[in-house]
């Protein structure tokens, strides 16, 4: 079998030693890497697709362990007025999206994730998880499979109250309904049955309820007072997702924050903690609560900037720890250097400017192998070696901001950027070459992602929510209250 070598660059292995081989050279056979090492021990044979990466870094693909679906449309909606962005997004998802929408948003956020060299990302369907309908998650997964990414497709049922109210368009006109928990959950396991293990196994699907414990705030600190004792609704909660997941052997994705990992302690039989779930957040969570983190086994997920995450007292106690996007609305970005050099940004102010916390090389590992572990996926991806994945990106180092050659990690971490990738292979087959996406049309993308994001504006009536030229946001003028869509 003819192989794909990328050779003569610097190669990143992230692999147990760290090695870093200069002049060295990957050898890909099939979907999977066959050798990394120096270039002059892996030569070409007969057939072979040669890549020269002088002046370039290889390394593993990058991870993005939480982000959601529906935000590259959305984007922007919201930016300036932080305490109302939850209250005018949630709603807008709920009852404004159609299947058209998530089809169109999943190429969009499958082409910004691919021209960052993101390979495996996390996709919950909506701010608050949406399950009713499983056509969204199959049409945004099947948008990354023509791209040819990996992803994991998040869905699950929403938070308290049950029933919700929900509007669906498949008839072109807009019907409103009331969904019960059981039909979340039905969705839910609908869309397992359809996704999980499809596109040659680059998509799964982790179940995910909105947090792992519902009766508490789903987007705050609880204080202790606060965060008593569970309700029946957090038992029969908790039960229900981990028989869907035992079911299907799926893993689990959530939220949490200080309060819900204490509580969800209490559950002796059906706790959602454990080495099968990551959590994201995790904002002031008590020194009680990481000992529950560390004692289980669960991952934690992070998005800068966070500052009430107490990273390093989780890490600490030995508790893995990745750095994630969190999603591209109102005013983020799936650009994973970008989140990874802002994330060490916010650790050094908060550590004095101690710059002995997170050294670029650990930084890079909370995007590569801390987060393929994060996902239960370290077997397979997240560093360059014989018999994983073959997961792979190019980055040409040969730029100003990225000059002079030398300190390849620290230049990674300090200066680069998504768009300095160049190649990338995911599952042993190029699908970004020279910064173009090699299996659909970027341009047709765009245009039908704005297409549809206006039309979701005009539905909702969002039109005074978008910026106007020399005003913020929401602010026609100062004076005058910002007002809410009514749904």
């Amino acid at each position: 079998m003819t192989a794909t070598i990328f050779t003569h660059g610097t190669v990143l292995t992230i692999d147990p030693q760290r090695r870093i081989i200069e002049d060295g050279a990957v050898r890909v056979i099939g979907d999977r890497i066959a050798a990394v090492g120096p270039a002059s021990e892996i030569l070409p044979e007969p057939g072979d697709h040669v890549i020269d990466c002088r002046g370039k870094l290889i390394l593993p693909g990058l991870i993005d362990a939480h982000g959601h679906a529906g935000h590259c449309l959305i984007r922007g909606i919201g930016a300036d007025t932080s305490p109302l962005w939850m209250k005018i997004v949630t709603p807008t998802y709920w009852h404004q999206t159609t299947r058209e929408f998530w089809a169109a948003e999943g190429m969009v956020s499958g082409l910004e994730r691919l021209r960052a060299g993101v390979t495996t990302g996390v996709s919950i369907i909506s701010s608050m998880p949406r399950s009713d309908d499983p056509e969204f998650a199959v049409n945004h997964a099947r948008a990354y499979d023509r791209i040819g990414l990996r992803e994991i497709i998040c869905t699950g049922p929403a938070g308290l109250p049950w029933p919700r109210e929900v509007t669906r368009w498949e008839t072109g006109s807009p019907v409103r309904r009331s969904i019960t928990f059981s039909e979340m959950m039905e969705g839910a396991e609908a869309a397992i049955q359809t996704l999980d293990g499809s596109a040659e196994g680059r998509i799964k699907v982790y179940l995910t309820p909105f947090t792992i414990v519902p009766s508490i705030d789903p987007s705050n600190i609880s204080t202790p007072d606060q965060a008593v004792r569970l309700t029946r609704d957090d038992r029969d909660h908790a039960r229900a997702v981990r028989e869907l997941a035992r079911k299907y052997r799926v893993r689990l994705h959530s939220d949490a924050f200080a309060g819900h990992i204490r509580m969800a302690a209490q559950d002796t039989e059906n706790a959602l903690l454990g080495p099968d779930i990551h959590l994201q957040h995790c904002w002031g969570i008590s020194p009680q609560e990481i000992d529950i983190l560390a004692e289980t086994g669960t991952s934690v997920t992070h998005a800068p900037p966070g500052r009430s995450t107490p990273v390093i007292e989780m890490m600490a106690r030995g508790i893995n720890l990745a750095v994630t996007t969190d999603g591209t609305a109102p005013n983020r970005y799936f650009d994973l250097f970008q989140t990874a050099r802002l994330f060490q940004s916010v650790q050094h102010v908060l550590r004095g400017h101690d710059r002995y916390f997170f050294p670029p090389g650990k930084v890079l590992e909370m995007i590569t192998i801390d987060a393929a572990r994060a996902l239960g996926l370290d077997h397979e991806i997240g560093s360059l070696e014989a018999g994983k994945k073959a997961d792979v990106i190019v980055l040409d180092m040969r730029a100003p901001h990225l000059t002079p050659d030398w300190q390849p990690v620290h230049r990674l971490i300090a200066q680069a950027v998504g768009h300095d990738v160049e190649t990338v292979m995911v599952d042993g087959r190029i699908i970004m070459s020279d910064r173009r996406a090699l299996h659909v049309d970027e341009a047709e993308a765009i245009t039908e992602g704005n297409r549809v994001a206006r039309e979701l504006v005009a539905r909702a009536g969002l039109e005074k929510h978008l910026c106007e030229p020399g005003w913020g946001q929401l602010y026609r003028h100062f004076d005058e209250p910002v007002s809410l869509p009514q749904w």
